[in-house]
């Protein structure tokens, strides 16, 4: 039953945990180009930042939007593995690596994301839409490079937590029983 509670509290946290990372991601993005989100983003979901109270509450709203989804599949799916934990304290410490594994590779991939977007992508250019009346192409281009890097950074924390959770209960389990 402890196990059951770990796993529902681990889903809520993490929607909640990837919900906040996304608002935070995105006013760091605003930051360095509000054209992205005023001549992409706002289109792209339809939104007017009036209805919202201006640029940065609807910027947050997207940055919620945009990652809760992947917060409740990170949640669902570290938790469900983490059930091969022989006890409740265990499956917790190890979620709370893995969890750490997912958001530490996700900034990191981000970083990675504008530093290739900032000495690479602007040198050699995209093959992916850009509005025709950028003022900033190259702080777009950079900003763009950083959604596509956290989204693949989620994703490859995702698969290296899963693989921390497997390792560490097999270690677990290799331990020698105390009497």
């Amino acid at each position: 039953m402890r196990k059951f509670g770990i796993l529902t509290s681990v889903i809520f946290l993490s929607v909640v945990a990837a919900g906040l990372y996304g608002i935070l991601h995105d006013q760091l993005t605003y930051s360095l180009s509000p054209e992205y989100f005023t001549k992409f983003k706002y289109r792209q979901v339809g939104f007017d930042p009036q209805r919202f109270g201006g640029h940065r509450s609807a910027v947050a709203v997207i940055g919620f939007l945009a990652t809760w989804w992947a917060g409740l599949c990170t949640g669902m799916v570290l938790g469900l593995v983490a059930l091969i934990f022989p006890d409740h304290r265990s499956m917790r410490r190890a979620l709370t690596t893995a969890l750490a594994i997912v958001f530490i590779t996700a900034v990191l991939f981000g970083i990675a994301g504008f530093l290739w977007g900032r000495y690479w992508l602007v040198v050699t250019g995209v093959d992916w839409w850009l509005p025709p009346d950028l003022l900033d192409r190259n702080r777009f281009i950079i900003v763009g490079a950083i959604h596509h890097c956290s989204y693949l950074g989620g994703a490859a924390g995702l698969l290296i937590g899963i693989v921390y959770l497997c390792r560490r209960n097999y270690l677990l389990r290799m331990q020698p029983k105390r009497a």
